[in-house]
């Protein structure tokens, strides 16, 4: 196995945790004006997320920067290509973030009203517009023998693409409530439990013609099982949080979301961007990757400080296992306080 097929196994890796992870960020945001009845409730579900959202973005990071130096060819033409998607998506962490930290600032429920909606914007977005972009990059996009990609926006707004889009809107605010109900205690926990099922009318119509379209058209014979369990595991975690198992509920969740993100890139493989103009223009992992010795050096860098930040993501997850509940919510937020973490 030579160090650019290893690279792409490891890129396909961090967007899988980074899906299972950043996954239930983003449908805690969305559920954030739906289920935050008061502004407790809503801290409650801020809180619950609070010391791990930004460590989760640390994934999206890692992934990027190994595409721009294992595959650098790759990364030029997704981020020509993909430009205003990419750019929306970048845009709307941002504001998230901020939003995260300036809610509290301000003893003011209009203030908070509007940095709620940046979180709920926030996250919505990129959940939507990552499955636009991973279901083009499978489909493939229009470029030339420069390896430009020259699709227009309305080409990347194919049918495939949308449908990929909801998908993955649906399926992050699925495991996100099934994070809430796992989380969180009271009302925010009863309310998530509601949301499950709602969500879920949604969520497995919506993947199961997804993965079924992926499989038919771009699919291999050793990813349907990967396939049809993404849309069992699906199923099975409504089904257990239901039944009130929420710790396997989102388990299988994240082993849907998984199974769906390998499914993606083991649809696209050999290639990491087809081309849609002529095959032979298609970019590979043979003909986009880095130099051995770019490789090289970042196996060992990679060796080294992927269990450091493994270890500390673990341990962070550790020390607040526990439930969040309005009890531990202050009275009124304190100026400063203005971490999710606090408040």
């Amino acid at each position: 196995m030579d160090l650019a097929l290893i690279w792409f196994l490891a890129i396909a890796v961090l967007w899988t945790g980074y899906f299972i992870l950043e996954g239930f960020d983003f449908g805690v945001g969305t559920l954030l004006p739906f289920l935050g009845r008061t502004n407790t409730d809503r801290r409650v579900m801020i809180n619950s997320i609070g010391p791990v959202w930004d460590g989760n973005e640390v994934w999206v990071i890692t992934a990027g920067g190994a595409m721009l130096a294992a595959f650098p060819a790759w990364y030029a033409s997704l981020f020509s290509g993909f430009y205003l998607p990419l750019l929306l998506i970048l845009v709307a962490l941002i504001v998230r973030g901020v939003a995260f930290e300036y809610r509290a600032k301000v003893d003011d429920d209009r203030w908070r009203a509007r940095w709620d909606q940046a979180i709920f914007w926030g996250s919505a977005v990129p959940a939507l517009l990552w499955g636009v972009a991973f279901a083009n990059i499978v489909r493939g996009v229009e470029m030339g023998p420069d390896q430009i990609v020259t699709a227009s926006l309305l080409d990347l707004l194919n049918p495939y693409a949308l449908l990929g889009g909801l998908t993955t809107l649906s399926m992050f605010t699925l495991h996100g409530a099934v994070f809430l109900t796992l989380k969180t205690d009271g009302e925010v926990r009863v309310l998530a439990r509601r949301a499950v099922g709602r969500v879920a009318l949604v969520a497995l119509p919506a993947a199961i013609v997804f993965l079924a379209w992926t499989q038919a058209a771009y699919g291999k014979p050793w990813t349907l099982p990967l396939a049809l369990g993404a849309a069992l595991a699906l199923a099975a975690g409504v089904w257990l949080a239901v039944r009130g198992r929420e710790g396997w509920s989102f388990t299988s969740t994240a082993v849907a979301i998984a199974a769906a993100t390998v499914l993606l890139f083991g649809s696209v493989f050999p290639d990491v961007l087809p081309s849609t103009t002529d095959p032979a223009y298609s970019l590979t992992i043979a003909n986009a990757s880095s130099a051995d010795y770019t490789l090289t050096l970042m196996s060992w860098v990679a060796l080294v400080a992927l269990p450091v930040v493994i270890g500390y993501q673990s341990w962070s997850y550790w020390v607040f296992r526990k439930r969040v509940t309005r009890e531990h919510i202050e009275p009124t937020p304190a100026y400063g306080g203005s971490a999710p973490s606090a408040g």
